[in-house]
C-alpha cells in the first residue's frame, strides 16, 4: 500500500486508536512512516508534558496571531494568480504532497508546544507574583560549620497558607543529610519541615504552626540512622524578622 496519510499518522501519535490491519502491516515494513510517526509522537509527548503542572493561564490571543503569521498557517494554498504564473515542470515529485502535509502538521504541532510553553511561563510568573513575603532571616553558622551561610524567606500564598524558602551554602559531609526545622524562641518545641536536597528548597509550613512562636529557622546535619529527632548538630540558624 502507499505511505500512510500524514494526518492519520498524527492521530496515531496522539494516541487515537483505529489503525486498520493494512496500516498496522505497513508500519511494520515502512521505515519512512515509522520515522514520521516516531517524530510526531515526540512532539505529542512534549506537548502533554507541558500540562503536568495543572491549569495554565491562557496566553494572549496576540501570541497565537504571531505564531500563525510566522508559520503562514493562514496562507497554505497559493493564490490563484501565483498558480497561474507558475511554470510547468516535466518531472513530478511524488513525495511533495506528503512533505507539504507533514510540514503543516509539524507547524501545527510546534505551535501547540510553543503556546503550551508560553502558558507554562505565564503560570510560573503568576505563581511567583501571587506570593507575598512576610518574614526573612539570615542563617548564621554554628562553630562546627564556620564557613556555612544561608537565608530563609517566609511567603504567604493567596489561600492564606505559608511556605519558607531556604537557601544554604555549606560543605557536605558523607553519610549525612540536611533537615530544616522551625523552633520556638526558647527552644522548647520544634517541628521538622523536611530534607533540604541541594542548596535551595521551598517547604510548606504545616497548618497550626504559629510563626509568632516558631521564630527560629534551623538547618541541621543528620546522620542516616533512622532517628527522626534533631541530631543536635545545627549547621545554621536564624530568627525571623517580620516585614
Amino acid at each position: 500500500m502507499p505511505h500512510i496519510d500524514p494526518e492519520r499518522l498524527a492521530l496515531f501519535a496522539m494516541g487515537e486508536p483505529g489503525a486498520t490491519p493494512e496500516e498496522s502491516e505497513h508500519l511494520g515494513d515502512c521505515d519512512v512512516c515509522v520515522d514520521d510517526l516516531a517524530a510526531l509522537r515526540h512532539v505529542a509527548i512534549a506537548g502533554r508534558a507541558s500540562f503536568d503542572v495543572g491549569d495554565l493561564e491562557a496566553p494572549p490571543e496576540s501570541v497565537w496571531n504571531r505564531i500563525a503569521d510566522e508559520l503562514a498557517l493562514g496562507t497554505m494554498e497559493p493564490e490563484p494568480e501565483q498558480a497561474a504564473a507558475a511554470p510547468a515542470v516535466a518531472v513530478v515529485d511524488a513525495a511533495a504532497p506528503r512533505r507539504r502535509a507533514l510540514t503543516r502538521i509539524w507547524a501545527l504541532a510546534a505551535s501547540f508546544v510553543l503556546v503550551a510553553g508560553v502558558g507554562l511561563g505565564v503560570w510560573a510568573v503568576t505563581q511567583r507574583v501571587s506570593l507575598t513575603e512576610i518574614a526573612e532571616a539570615t542563617l548564621a553558622p554554628f562553630p562546627d560549620h564556620a564557613s556555612a551561610e544561608g537565608t530563609a524567606i517566609v511567603e504567604e500564598r493567596p489561600d492564606g497558607t505559608f511556605v519558607v524558602r531556604v537557601e544554604l551554602s555549606a560543605d557536605a559531609a558523607p553519610d549525612t543529610f540536611r533537615e530544616v526545622w522551625l523552633i520556638t524562641a526558647d527552644a522548647s518545641a520544634l517541628v521538622s519541615l523536611g530534607v533540604l536536597d541541594g542548596t535551595e528548597k521551598t517547604f510548606a509550613i504545616p497548618a497550626g504552626v504559629d510563626l509568632n512562636d516558631y521564630v527560629l529557622v534551623d538547618v541541621s546535619q543528620e546522620p542516616v540512622d533512622g532517628d527522626p529527632n534533631h541530631s543536635g548538630d545545627s549547621i545554621v540558624r536564624g530568627e525571623l524578622t517580620f516585614l
